[in-house]
Order: C-alpha cells, then structure tokens, then sequence
C-alpha cells in the first residue's frame, strides 16, 4: 500500500541521486529508514528528477520494457493507476484538478492498460494519466530499471533553441555529435521549452530507446541527421540489503549513491573581493549553508551560480536567504487544498552576507533555486543574469507504493502539495525568473568553450575573467558509467 513522504531529492537531471546519508548505513533497515527520514522534507524541485533514493527500487522479475506484457505486469500495471488516481484524490492541492474529471479519465486509462502489449507502453499509459494535470511536479515514477542507459550526451534550451552541451568521451554520441549543435529534433520530437522535459522524461524514464535520431545544425549553420546508439550498463536485482555477509548488494548501493553525491556537491572558487559559489542543487544543510556563506562573507561580493539547478528543500532554501537579508523576508504565500499561509524566511542578522550578490540563471534552474532568485529580484537584493529560468515552481510530496508478493515491485507518485504565488501577484509555474540582464550563450560560445555569462558576472563586480577562463572554473563531471 501506499507511504506518503516528501521527496529527499531534486529533478533537473534525469537519474540523479540526492542522498546525503552518512556511509556507515548497517543493514536494509537503517538504509530505508534513512530514505524516509530524507522523503519528509519539504521539497520544492523539478519534476524530471524522478529515480527515488539510493537504487532500492529496481524491481527484479517485472518483464523488459519491450517484451510482450505478461498477464501478472498487466494487473501489476492496473493496480499501479489505480494507486494514481487515489492519491491525486486525496493529495492534490487543487480538489477542483482544474476542472479536469478525474474519475472519467482513470476509466479511459484503465480501458487503454487492457489494450497495451509492451509493459513500456503500460508505464507510458498510466504517465500520461497523471499528465493530463499539465504540473510540472506531478507525475508517476515507474520501477526502475534492472539497468542504466546512457545516451552520452547532455542537450539544453538557450533561449529558445536546443544546445548539444556536453559530450561523454569514448561513446557514439562523441563519434558523431559536437558541442554547440542545435538540435533542431529528436526522434522526430520538435525540442522547445515547454516539452523539453517531458521528451527527456520519456526517454530516460519511461522508454529508453537504444537509439536517437537527430536532426541537427552545427554552429557554422549547416544541417545534418545522426543516428546516436545508446549504451546500456546492466545492473543486478538487489537481494540482499544487510551487512551479514562480505560481498552484499547494500555496498553496490552505498557506492552508486556516494558517487552521485560527489557530483552535486559544492564548488566555490575566492578571488580577491569576489567569490564565486557553483551550486548544484538546494540540498545543503543549514550547518553546511551557514559555513559556505562563511567564508563569502569574507568578500566584498558573491556571485551565486544556480545554472542547472533544479532545486531541492525548503530548509536549505529558507537558509540560503536567511543568509543574504538582515531582516525577516516574506517569500510568498502557499496555496493548498487547506487554504492559504505566507511564507517567510528567518534572517540570520548580522551573520548575513551583507555584499555584492549576482544570481546566474537559465533554463535548467528550476523550483527553489527559481524562487530564491525571484525574491532576490523582488526585493531589490541582488542582480540576476543570464536565461529564463524553467517555470517549474511547485511544493510537492512523493507516495511510495509496493505491489506483488513473491516478486516485490516499487514505485511511486510525486504530488503537488501546494503552489506558491510570490509577492508580486504571480506564480512562477510556467513562467520563471527572466533575468535583469539576459546574456544567452551562441552555438560558438559552446563549440569554442566560452561562458560569456559568468563572465558578465564576474564584471558587474569588478573582475576581469575572461570568458574561456570562466568556463574552466567549474568543469562538467560525468557519472561514472560502471
């Protein structure tokens, strides 16, 4: 049955992995009580972000994607819908679902589950279910995967067009992509803002293809098609989450979750009066915002580099801006199915970082890392700079289920638990921040290794960086494949 708790972890990047446990976890119990002490926090974060904490959740026995459905994955796949449409019932912040009939369209889905034959197309029928809502925090996670597919490529929208933005050495997408290629489609998908995600949703999650089709323009403007083949990276059902024995599945877990984390942590780099923070997610404990914040109140300015950002939870979110007021500020007001309640954020007074601060946006900042610009912006307190953030600013809570007896399998619902309408008037959903100065990197930019907008930054503060320099402050890392 299902578990209500808030998400531990964020969403920009598909396959991401927020754990921040300690690595001395003793058995399968303290693992999972660890992942739901993680799921009670508050979280405002980007929907793409749906693989749950810590790699528990594949699910041995349940049919390849692609296979012919089984009789068993078809009930399983019923059950799985089912668990949807109750949960948006009882959970969702609008009892109205905006005017959506939500009971007339689990019968349509239900029928449509009767007709599929790929346990793929099942998982694809019950995430265009929770679609209908048209919010950008509520959808279904399936079981995850016995593997990985890596597609070995990153893509991005600058502006309004699609950037190839990093490449993984040593795949097919290095033998036939390059940075700064517009991707004009994908499989035959048209990229824009709006869908971006939900593309990356289906592949990454729903139906990784082995695969991709391109329609591409390189920086020089000269067109072509590729074909990209995925890489797959097998993994292994776990059986055995306990410390009893030498070699067990709890270790493979520790050791996936610690490599993620290692990725998204933060990186800062001082420069005389300037400091420059990289921040890759709101996912920092108050302990760990106030000794970052620390040593920037040792400069005279502070640019905050939120790019790719895709959120994370109220508390880091409520320390972070504790740490640049010197007085209480009021975020804005929560709207939920209960009603209304404002939304404020303790100042930390004279421990505050007093200086200089430029925030760095673009279309991959999403949730927190959205609203503590906009209130930057709102109350005067800095300058924003760089593309529109993503328009993707809901509060929402993950319900975990469980189905089967001998064969277990995981899987879950996130749920918007309220939206948050900011002291203008006006929420961020589907709009975002659009920056005091709007600087879009070119397709030259990105093929030559230039960040013109932390450059900008770095200038409207007094230092002179150059903007290939800037560019190799902070290095892009790769997940390691194995």
């Amino acid at each position: 049955m299902g578990h209500a708790a808030s998400a531990g972890e964020c969403g920009a990047i598909p396959n991401c992995l927020l754990d921040r446990a300690d690595c001395g976890i003793a058995s399968f119990n303290s693992l999972k009580g660890y992942v739901v002490d993680i799921m009670k926090k508050r979280v405002w974060a980007l929907a793409a972000c749906m693989v749950l904490s810590a790699g528990i959740w594949i699910c041995p026995g349940v049919s390849a994607q692609n296979d012919k459905i089984e009789p068993k994955d078809r009930e399983r796949a019923k059950r799985m819908l089912e668990d949807m449409r109750n949960t948006l019932k009882k959970n969702y912040y609008d009892p109205t679902f905006h005017g959506l009939d939500l009971e007339a369209r689990y019968q349509t889905y239900r029928e449509r589950l009767e007709k599929v034959t790929t346990l793929g197309d099942a998982f694809r029928t019950i995430a265009a279910y929770m679609s209908g809502l048209q919010d950008s925090h509520t959808f279904f996670i399936p079981p995850r995967l016995s593997y990985r597919s890596d597609y070995g490529y990153r893509m991005q929208m600058v502006g309004n067009s699609c950037y190839i933005t990093e490449i993984r050495p040593g795949t097919d997408a290095a033998q036939k992509l390059h940075i700064g290629d517009q991707v004009v489609s994908l499989d035959g998908f048209g990229i824009n803002r709006k869908d971006l995600w939900q593309l990356e949703y289906f592949l990454n999650q729903l139906a990784p293809k082995p695969a991709s089709e391109f329609q591409l323009r390189s920086p020089t403007g000269a067109a072509r098609n590729e074909q990209v083949q995925t890489k797959y990276i097998q993994g292994k059902p776990l059986k055995d989450l306990t410390l009893q024995h030498g070699d067990t599945d709890i270790y493979n877990v520790i050791f996936e979750r610690d490599k993620a984390v290692h990725l998204m942590r933060s990186r800062y780099v001082e420069h005389g009066d300037v400091m420059i923070w990289k921040m890759p997610a709101f996912v920092l404990s108050e302990g760990e915002v106030d000794h970052i914040m620390g040593v920037a109140r040792k400069h005279k300015a502070l640019i905050l580099d939120l790019r790719g950002n895709p959120g994370g939870y109220v508390m880091t979110l409520d320390r972070m801006l504790g740490n640049v007021f010197d007085h209480e500020v009021k975020v804005g007001v929560r709207v939920t199915r209960k009603g209304e309640k404002p939304m404020t954020a303790k100042s930390r007074g004279n421990a505050a970082f007093a200086g200089d601060l430029v925030v760095l946006v673009d279309s991959g900042s999403a949730s927190a890392a959205e609203l503590f610009a906009r209130v930057i912006q709102l109350e005067h307190r800095g300058r924003i700079v760089g593309d529109r953030s993503s328009g993707s600013v809901m509060e929402s809570l993950h319900y975990s289920f469980r189905a089967g007896m001998d064969i277990v399998v995981f899987y879950a619902a996130s749920v918007t638990e309220a939206d948050l309408i900011m002291t203008d008037g006006k929420s961020l959903e589907k709009s975002g921040v659009t920056p005091d100065e709007v600087i879009l990197p070119t397709a030259q930019d990105l093929a030559a290794g230039l960040d013109p907008v932390l450059a900008r930054a770095a200038a409207l503060v007094g230092w002179k960086l150059d903007a290939g320099a800037a560019e190799k402050l902070f290095p892009f890392e790769w997940l390691p494949l194995e």
